[in-house]
């Protein structure tokens, strides 16, 4: 511990925290994007268009969006590390029973309830990782989680493609809600219980002023669009790639186009690097060069080439993963005394942008093929640079000043 009462890099509970919180993102993104590779045999079983199939992402990603507020309060008063437990358990037993649903409308049920689950563990994790990290660490210790959310959600996808090129499509779900079980017990016996959560009370007035105070702040709003639109951009992309692959000229199975997730690899390695690069340099300064990545990985992605495909959707995910990393701890460092809820709306935005504009890039595919997939998602990471351009000028807040630490056992 150092003397704000946070964990410092090295320390054995620095450690402990980071192993969990790489369990913690490991799991959400297994769970939450594991139905992604099955969107072409979902479309195919029950006669849906690439749209409809989407829904069983977006239906996931969309309650997500809007219980995370919730659960960002709620996080607030009751403590952080109790609603991550029981978000991890139940979002990998209701992946099970997915894998069991009689048919597609039950399916959707199942996967929108996984989504409200899982409220309970991104905003959350954010706002632990704040609170218990000191200040300077935050930036590596978010960049190890999200790298976790790189390997789960190639783990995944790549999981249920492997299961259901052998078997079918339901015992991969089944194994992937199994794996996410076993991450959630990690997490229970790795994740160190809060020394600095002060426990606040949620009331209306309260919860509108300290919302009110995050959005007049002048980088909050914009990190906030910037989560919407690379987002969009991230899983628009790994989205439709399935359906573009297993038609002509590529025609590959269903294991080799699991094979692509593997990219995920890159997004943990970026992740980590980006949040190191970023706490040296300055998130100012760096911020646009992931996202400039992300445009041209996007580019690349319209090649009739597959290796210039494979390698776009590789950039595309240095990007992505990439700008996340340094967006999500700049929204950490930046949000102090209200962590719990800027972490919530940051994240509202985050999966809103996975479900309203991955849902809409389906139509960008039924309507124009892989062409308008790729000019949909190059104008919105154009906005999302123009919005990087303006971060840049916003100067940072000062440290907060030393204050002792609590207690430990306060949730």
């Amino acid at each position: 511990m150092t003397e704000t009462g946070g964990y410092s890099r090295g320390t054995p509970g620095y450690r402990r925290l980071t192993l969990a919180m790489l369990f913690a993102g490991f799991s959400t993104f297994s769970l939450l994007y594991s139905a992604q590779p099955l969107l072409p045999l979902f479309a195919s079983e029950f006669h849906l268009s690439a749209e409809a199939a989407s829904l069983a992402i977006s239906l996931a990603t969309g309650p997500l969006a809007v219980a995370i507020v919730v659960a960002g309060m709620l996080s607030d008063k009751l403590g952080r590390r109790p609603l991550m437990v029981g978000a991890m358990f139940g979002a990998g037993l209701l992946t099970m029973l997915t894998g069991l649903a009689p048919g597609w409308d039950a399916l959707l049920a199942l996967r929108f309830l996984t989504g409200i689950a899982l409220a309970g563990m991104p905003a959350v994790a954010m706002a632990y990782v704040s609170e218990e990290i000191e200040p300077r660490s935050v930036g590596p210790a978010m960049g190890l989680y999200i790298a976790g959310s790189g390997i789960g959600g190639m783990a995944g996808r790549l999981g249920v493609s492997l299961i259901t090129e052998l078997v079918d499509w339901r015992w991969g779900l089944i194994g992937v809600g199994l794996a996410g079980l076993a991450m959630a017990e990690g997490f229970r016996r790795l994740a160190p219980r809060s020394r600095r959560f002060v426990a606040q009370e949620v009331h209306p007035s309260a919860v509108i002023a300290a919302g009110g105070g995050l959005f007049r702040d002048r980088a909050m709003p914009l990190l906030y669009a910037e989560a919407f639109l690379l987002m969009g951009v991230f899983v628009t992309i790994y989205n439709y790639v399935g359906f573009r692959l297993l038609a002509p000229p590529f025609g590959l199975s269903h294991a080799a186009i699991g094979a692509i997730f593997l990219l995920y690899l890159l997004g943990s390695v970026s992740s980590t690097w980006f949040g190191h690069l970023a706490e040296k340099r300055g998130r100012r300064l760096i911020f646009w060069i992931p996202t400039a990545m992300l445009l041209v990985g996007v580019a690349l992605t319209a090649s009739t080439w597959l290796a210039l495909v494979v390698a776009g959707i590789g950039i595309v995910t240095i990007g992505f993963f990439g700008a996340h990393s340094i967006a999500s701890s700049w929204v950490g460092r930046r949000a102090r005394a209200s962590r719990g809820q800027a972490a919530a709306f940051y994240l509202f935005f985050y999966y809103l942008g996975s479900s309203v504009l991955g849902s809409a890039g389906g139509f960008a595919w039924t309507g124009w093929g892989w062409g308008g997939v790729a000019l949909y998602c190059g104008v919105l990471t154009v906005l999302a640079l123009a919005i990087a351009a303006k971060l840049s000028t916003i100067p940072p807040l000062p440290l907060p000043e030393v204050t002792p630490p609590r207690a430990m056992g306060t949730d």
